[in-house]
């Protein structure tokens, strides 16, 4: 972009016209003493960087970027304030997720750093986030191609990796992960199993056990999807996740034997979803269990096949994840 927003707020004129000479020239400022008027401003245009005076009548620094943070996430966030409680501190890092604050009085060289910091950082965020959404929109096409073709193959795994993608989202929602990580968890919940393909349909259709062989080919599945997608770049990271989505926690997975956090979070976190609708789900050799019961058994898992900590995640968004189950086949048997 040519020039970067910043809406400067301060009660003092004096102060706020400070604020305006330091940086005019290099951004588009606007400028305001009301807090109040400042929310009104931020619904009328886009900004992407807010600095604020700490000490204001209406209302303080903190709860007005507290205030920025909950409507308008994405913008950076920055707190001037001559005062050094570290209360006020924390507070402003822990609920209004400043960016940086900046002790009065400052200097204008070191204020227009730390503005060119903040927004180098929402550039990049920006950048990340478009690249996230461009992959997705990119390879919805072909991903749905792939996903239709698989379920075509094996009608008992039909719409397995949707689901599958959903359970992941939550579950890496629940663990805070970032726009960036869930967006990778999203597409790799999507191809983690495209290597199935390459599975000859005797072995996936087969009602008997598996010899050793036949379960060894299976595993080449991972194998498989890896070369299907190490060549498309922007996936780098989606296949760091799909390569390691069968290792357990305690390092008894396949196909590397790694174990606890040398497990990439995304592929931990794919191998619960993966787990639990396979439980739930009805093949060939077996019935499905109920979600309950389902539960239990994950659980029962925790520490060996699972991380503990994805397990905890998992189980506080259990009830979200039967709603949703629920209520889609609820929409099915009423459209059937």
């Amino acid at each position: 972009m040519d020039k970067y927003n910043i809406l400067l707020v301060d009660d003092e004129e004096d102060n706020l016209a400070l604020l305006y000479r330091t940086l005019r020239g290099t951004y588009n400022l606007e400028k305001t003493t009301s807090p109040l008027k400042a929310l009104e401003i931020l619904k009328e245009k886009p900004f992407e960087l807010v600095i604020s005076d700490h000490k204001m009548p209406e209302m303080d620094g903190v709860e007005f970027l507290k205030h920025v943070q909950l409507e308008h996430p994405n913008v950076m966030r920055i707190l001037l304030t001559a005062y050094s409680d570290a209360n006020i501190l924390i507070d402003a890092i822990n609920y209004a997720k400043i960016y940086r604050y900046i002790k009065k009085p400052y200097n204008p060289e070191e204020l227009q750093l730390i503005v060119a910091s903040a927004l180098e950082y929402y550039q990049l965020k920006y950048d990340n986030d478009k690249l996230i959404n461009d992959l997705k929109e990119l390879f919805s096409g072909t991903i749905k191609a792939i996903m239709e073709a698989l379920d075509a193959k094996d009608s008992y795994t039909s719409g397995r990796s949707k689901r599958i993608t959903y359970y992941s989202i939550l579950i890496a929602k629940q663990l805070g992960l970032s726009t960036i990580d869930i967006g990778k968890v999203e597409l790799a919940g999507m191809l983690h199993d495209i290597g199935m393909i390459g599975v000859s349909d005797e072995i996936l259709y087969k009602v008997d056990s598996l010899t050793q062989e036949e379960y060894d080919e299976i595993k080449k599945h991972i194998t498989y999807s890896v070369k299907i997608l190490e060549d498309i770049k922007q996936l780098k990271d989606v296949v760091e996740i799909i390569k390691y989505h069968h290792e357990k926690y305690d390092g008894t997975g396949y196909p590397y034997g790694i174990k606890g956090e040398d497990i990439p979070i995304g592929s931990r976190i794919i191998a619960v979803a993966d787990a639990f609708d396979s439980v739930i789900s009805n093949r060939i050799y077996r019935n499905k269990v109920e979600f309950t019961e389902a539960l239990e058994k994950i659980k029962a898992s925790s520490g060996t096949q699972f991380d503990p900590i994805v397990i905890k995640a998992f189980e506080e968004c259990f009830d979200s994840i039967v709603q949703t189950i629920n209520d889609e086949q609820n929409t099915n048997d009423n459209n059937n």
